[in-house]
């Protein structure tokens, strides 16, 4: 059984866009993120960016990471422990 879920994507028909309001935003970049992280368009993105690129990507994450989960969040949700 899988770990991991990408459902949103699949499911939502909603406004994307942002700028609008705090829920759309919030819709776009779920709806963004989950688009961006297909294995086959990160087969893709990943071999073209450049180490400065592939740096700067881990420090966002990690860095909404730390900021915005526990550890024990970072764990479960994050790590899927």
């Amino acid at each position: 059984m899988a770990k991991h879920s990408h459902n949103f994507v699949e499911v939502y028909d909603g406004f994307i866009g942002y700028g609008l309001d705090r829920k759309s935003n919030e819709n776009t970049v779920q709806f963004y993120l989950q688009k961006f992280s297909d294995d086959k368009l990160m087969e893709i993105i990943l071999k073209r960016m450049s180490d400065e690129d592939l740096d700067e990507l881990f420090r966002i994450i990690s860095k909404a990471l730390k900021k915005y989960l526990s550890e024990q969040e970072y764990h479960r949700f994050f790590l899927k422990e």
